[in-house]
């Protein structure tokens, strides 16, 4: 792992030490994503991607905000040419590349951007105060990172529109309700849980959780039935893995299985 981060921390946790926390640390500006701090994002969740010790990674940010946003101030002079030809926001989707889950723990704002880098993790906890929204629409422009195309993925077009067409935030309880968020905690009890919830995961075969996360995911990017001969060909495949092998003789022997990443 890089040393010297400016605007995140990065630490391994859990009982084994299997959980990478990564918190989002520029609280000044209720963590703004700047172009900094994704480039450090981006770096220390690949450097955990590649690290045989950690199963699942836990996203988290202040207690007053996961994210407020992208920072303004720095696209705020940007012309369509410089965002053409740099590609603005690109590195941003480099989170939905890894291979482990991710975990999002919102508490505070998640609005924007932050909304936006929520979605883009596997799994999102919510803190019971969290407030979630994509204001885009009121500053003049839309939602720029997967905002649009995530929520009505996950919510349905008609919340979607409404959640992008007003600016409207809406809190931890209703992104339950809509199936954005999968849990809501206590906030002193969020990060914890996360972590909880990672070691679950991490205690899995990583080899077989990487092929069951890019299964689901599969669903969101094709048709029903190509979706369905992908899992079919996911499950065929374990069968060549000899994490599947220990697993089930685990199960038949009644005991733990112990999993080789293999």
């Amino acid at each position: 792992m890089p040393a010297g981060y400016e605007y995140i921390k990065t630490e391994k946790t859990g009982e084994k030490q299997n959980v990478a926390l990564i918190t989002l640390n520029r609280p000044k500006a209720l963590n703004a994503l700047c172009d900094a701090l994704v480039t450090e994002l981006s770096s220390a969740v690949d450097c955990y991607d590649k690290d045989d010790s950690v199963g699942a990674i836990v996203l988290t940010g202040s207690e007053k905000a996961f994210a407020a946003g992208a920072d303004i101030k720095e696209m705020l002079n940007k012309s369509f040419a410089e965002n053409t030809k740099f590609a603005l926001l690109e590195h941003w989707s480099n989170i939905t590349k890894c291979k482990k889950p991710v975990i999002a723990a919102v508490n505070g704002f998640a609005l924007g951007g932050g909304c936006e880098l929520a979605m883009m993790c596997d799994i999102i906890y919510a803190g019971e105060t969290a407030k979630f929204g994509q204001p885009e629409i009121i500053i003049g422009t839309c939602p720029g990172a997967g905002g649009s195309q995530r929520i009505a993925r996950s919510c349905g077009k008609s919340k979607a529109m409404e959640i992008c067409l007003t600016g409207n935030q809406f809190t931890a309880q209703e992104a339950e309700k809509m199936g954005l968020v999968s849990k809501v905690f206590p906030n002193d009890k969020l990060v914890e849980e996360a972590v909880k919830l990672g070691e679950k995961i991490a205690s899995h075969s990583p080899l077989i959780v990487q092929m069951c996360k890019e299964a689901v995911n599969i669903a969101f990017e094709t048709t029903l039935q190509e979706g369905l001969r992908f899992e079919k060909r996911t499950f065929y495949a374990t069968f060549a893995t000899e994490d599947r092998k220990e697993g089930m003789t685990a199960f038949v022997e009644k005991r733990k299985p112990n999993f080789q990443n293999k």
